[in-house]
């Protein structure tokens, strides 16, 4: 896989990366775009959220299912978009309850590097897309590794929030034993903030206020949720 590791994220992708399934996944990707398919987000960006938030920084997880297929719109970490770029229905949404949670004004951007870099793991089910078809890499070789790298998170001693929308985040979640047993950590569960499920009972459920209360009850600092402009 043409991707560059982050270092604090070797020893538990490189194992991964070494199996069949993730050289099957790298051939298979090669062999889609040598045919002409536009994959997103672009070579290089496809561990952003490694990159951004290292192992050891890891305070929460919010779990996304595959990246934005519009071009221009995937650039590495779920629900996120670049500055410039229209902010999708689901992000319109988690401002809304942001808002509503914290009082925090939605920003006129959706990039949510901000949060990434406080610790805020940004990660998806599936790290590639093809363009205009979701859920087109799902069952390729991704959720081995992106599983690897939650189990990673929930296996540290330090306690940590694992925010997960929607049954799917929920569902993978559900596989990682310490997690599945409630271990230390603190895991928010809810609907999905998409337009077709925010309103049976995304709104109101105040993850972010939740996560940091936990954080803070447990000495590793609040998240600053405001987006910059």
């Amino acid at each position: 896989m043409s991707e560059t590791v982050p270092e604090s994220w070797s020893p538990v992708l490189n194992p991964l990366l070494a199996t069949p399934e993730a050289r099957r996944l790298g051939g298979w990707l090669r062999a889609e775009e040598d045919a002409g398919k536009q994959v997103f987000p672009p070579r290089g960006t496809r561990l952003r959220a490694l990159e951004l938030t290292p192992l050891d920084a890891v305070k929460v997880v919010i779990l996304g299912q595959d990246p934005y297929h519009g071009p221009g719109q995937a650039h590495g970490l779920c629900f996120s978009v670049p500055e410039g770029v229209q902010v999708p229905p689901s992000l319109k949404n988690i401002y809304k309850e942001l808002q509503s949670d914290l009082g925090i004004a939605p920003p006129g951007h959706g990039n949510l590097e901000h949060w990434a870099r406080q610790g805020v793991l940004l990660l998806n089910n599936s790290l590639t897309v093809e363009s205009s078809r979701a859920g087109s890499h799902a069952g390729k070789g991704w959720e081995a590794i992106t599983d690897g790298c939650v189990a990673a998170v929930a296996q540290r001693a330090e306690p940590s929030v694992f925010i997960l929308w929607g049954s799917h985040a929920q569902g993978k979640a559900a596989r990682i034993p310490k997690l599945a047993a409630g271990g230390s950590h603190c895991i928010i569960r809810s609907p999905h903030p998409s337009p077709l499920s925010a309103h049976r009972g995304f709104f109101g459920s105040k993850p972010f206020s939740q996560a940091n209360a936990f954080l803070e009850s447990h000495g590793r600092g609040a998240i600053d949720w405001t987006l910059p402009e």
